[in-house]
């Protein structure tokens, strides 16, 4: 049976946050920073219990959730491209079905390495790895 990737996508994130704190000294990325830090990268959302969710966040503006998932994120079955952006100092994204076609944005802290977190406008929050090089 295939769950509806929304609904994985928000049961795993809001889960896996209730067990992560964020430093007190976490930054809040401005707009110039976040474009900095995904405009050409995978952005790896974190799953509870183990994996990870790609998303890929290309420089024309469009971001694709269909990379190959890790551990449990293989289970979302997630393929849709959408469109990214900046908004003052939050990353919006919008997809096509994916909530209802609804923007999405979230304010985005460095945690230091590769790691962030992120919190979205409607209160719920996660952790992610950004890869490496663009």
């Amino acid at each position: 049976m295939r769950l509806h990737p929304n609904l994985l996508i928000t049961a795993f994130a809001t889960l896996f946050s209730s067990f992560m704190s964020v430093p007190a000294k976490a930054d809040i990325l401005d707009g110039p920073s976040l474009r900095k830090m995904v405009a050409g990268r995978t952005v790896f959302l974190a799953a509870p219990l183990g994996g990870e969710f790609p998303l890929n966040y290309r420089p024309d503006g469009t971001v694709t959730g269909d990379g190959e998932a890790v551990g449990l994120g293989r289970f979302f079955a997630a393929r849709e491209t959408g469109r990214w952006s900046i908004s003052g100092n939050t990353l919006c994204q919008r997809f096509p079905t994916w909530y209802k076609g609804e923007p999405l944005c979230f304010t985005v802290r460095d945690l230091g390495g590769n790691k962030i977190r992120w919190v979205r406008d409607n209160g719920e929050q996660g952790i992610a790895r950004v890869s490496n090089t663009p």
